[in-house]
């Protein structure tokens, strides 16, 4: 793949880019360049938001650079105080060890492979004597920490800062170093971090890395962050019509970003992509479920994905389903909702009576199946799509 071409892989969804000649001046130079991300594993399993920087790596393995997927044991038993207002809880060894092989299971999903270089940071900062670690402290100042703006904040509000939190800036950094890294990966929140990791690298007589930042990705919600405590996520090891039916209620644009963020489609198809959803000449719909077929079969297969394609339009026949299904989250109290007073609290019918009546009707579908038992109760935890009649749909998440 010849220089452009890469560019434009490479960049497609990214935020930042420190710096695009630099970059460039290494791969004319070196070919095959190195490439870091590093993950903590602070929790068992990884929904979409996490991929989005494993999906980056994807595309420099396409481009044919070397990948490096670091999992940090050793700093996710300090804990990453990055955008945390308080110190951050640190996991214990055999809560990071259960975490890390699960990321290991997962990431293959998306890499190659054969083309990817597994480390675990504790190789070489286990190894650190307490006269390494002063000499690492050296060469960065309490200043310059305090002009992260997490850390500047907590500091200005008399909020405790930990010693050892200053020490995980430094130690992602030196993954930098061990590595010797060109270029590292990274969350818009983590600029700092990899910036310490590209000023490390000189003390060391190293070239500078390049920095590459993603955006962070929107949940399903399309306003905040793909989180699991929001409810808005979907998790890659979600089963498949699951998976299939809440990519298919995201909005237009957010679908947008997801082909941006998520899809191996090239950047040109992209870019026709785009103009020909503006233009008029692809129908959401159809798009739509490509993204959700695309996704699905990339964490379970092709055959899986087929089958929640067909399991979805046999649910929703296309002139029932619109091209958004809107999203509605309701909390409630007790372990179990009657299902008229649902429908009446989702704004779906004026009253119980209504309810009742369309009940009878037999015009209430939850996910696909038809109800007419008045007395149903849906459960706290419930996540699907209500339909009432021809016209009134909603994703519901009951809290």
């Amino acid at each position: 793949m010849d220089i452009k071409d890469q560019l434009n892989l490479i960049k497609k969804g990214i935020e930042e880019l420190i710096t695009e000649e630099e970059l460039i001046d290494k791969i004319k130079r070196k070919k095959v360049i190195r490439v870091k991300a590093g993950f903590d594993p602070t929790a068992p399993d990884l929904h979409l938001g996490h991929t989005v920087l494993i999906q980056k790596l994807k595309h420099f393995q396409d481009c044919g650079h070397e990948v490096y997927f670091l999992i940090g044991d050793f700093t996710g038993m300090i804990g990453d105080p990055t955008g945390k207002s308080e110190t951050r809880k640190a996991l214990t060894e055999e809560e990071v060890k259960k975490n890390a092989e699960t990321y290991k299971e997962q990431i293959f999903k998306i890499l190659d492979e054969k083309k990817t270089k597994i480390v675990f940071n504790s190789e070489w900062l286990g190894k650190l004597t307490a006269v390494d670690i002063v000499k690492l402290c050296s060469k960065y100042t309490v200043a310059r920490m305090l002009e992260r703006d997490d850390f500047a904040n907590r500091y200005k509000n008399n909020i405790p800062i930990s010693i050892h939190e200053f020490l995980y800036p430094l130690f992602q950094g030196y993954d930098s170093v061990a590595i010797n890294a060109d270029i590292e990966l990274g969350g818009t929140d983590q600029k700092f971090n990899l910036l310490v990791g590209r000023h490390l690298q000189r003390y060391y007589d190293q070239e500078p890395q390049c920095i590459l930042t993603m955006p962070i990705l929107e949940g399903l919600d399309g306003k905040q962050k793909m989180s699991k405590s929001l409810g808005n996520y979907v998790g890659i090891n979600e089963p498949p019509n699951d998976m299939y039916g809440k990519l298919m209620s995201i909005s237009d644009d957010l679908m947008i970003r997801y082909y941006e963020l998520l899809s191996d489609i090239s950047y040109d198809d992209f870019i026709k992509l785009k103009e020909g959803i503006k233009n008029g000449t692809i129908h959401p719909m159809e798009a739509k479920k490509k993204l959700a077929f695309e996704i699905v079969a990339r964490f379970h297969g092709y055959s899986k994905a087929k089958e929640a394609e067909e399991f979805f339009v046999r649910v929703f026949s296309k002139k029932d389903i619109p091209d958004e299904i809107p999203t509605a989250e309701i909390t409630i109290h007790e372990d179990k909702i009657w299902i008229c007073q649902l429908l009446k609290d989702l704004k779906m019918c004026s009253s119980n009576s209504e309810a009742r009546r369309l009940i009878k009707q037999g015009a209430l579908k939850i996910n696909g199946e038809t109800v007419k038992d008045e007395n149903f109760e849906i459960e706290k935890g419930f996540e699907g799509i209500i339909k009432l009649g021809k016209k009134r749909i909603k994703k519901v998440i009951v809290k």
